[in-house]
């Protein structure tokens, strides 16, 4: 009786270390997000961002295009982009890593509905994601 003890422990302790150790780890990979260029061909304007998540922010949460008028989405901007810069001007003070570029971003350009929609739809994610607030009326639990 007691070598059919400790034959059982035995086996059972044998079958969950193999258990344990025999399944394979697999690793996922995760597909790189491509990066979202905001361009207007006529006036040789171009924006390229690369932060992580946004492509899936325009498909999933941003409102759709036209949902806010043109006007709108560039008076946001010039708030929104006037404190950017600021802060990217001032690495000391803010996260270098956030405002690692100034935005050329002129007023007196019409640079169309698409570079407007995708700029001010990259302000929210961006608000949203690092938890920043640009001013202009931005409120951390809108959704947009």
């Amino acid at each position: 009786m007691q070598y059919l003890k400790t034959l059982t422990f035995t086996l059972a302790t044998s079958f969950i270390l193999l258990a344990c150790g025999a399944s394979s780890i697999h690793k996922t990979r995760i597909p790189k997000e491509k990066p979202v260029v905001i361009a207007n061909d006529s006036l040789a304007y171009e924006i390229t961002i690369l932060d992580i998540g946004f492509t899936a922010y325009l498909a999933t949460t941003a409102k759709p295009e036209g949902f806010y008028s043109q006007n709108y989405l560039e008076a946001r901007n010039r708030i929104w982009v006037i404190n950017w810069n600021q802060r990217a001007l001032n690495p000391s003070r803010f996260n270098r890593n956030i405002y690692e570029n100034r935005i050329d971003y002129q007023t007196t350009i019409h640079y169309g509905y698409e570079v407007n929609y995708k700029l001010f739809n990259y302000f929210l994610f961006a608000q949203r994601k690092y938890k920043i607030n640009l001013g202009g009326g931005f409120r951390s639990r809108r959704i947009n």
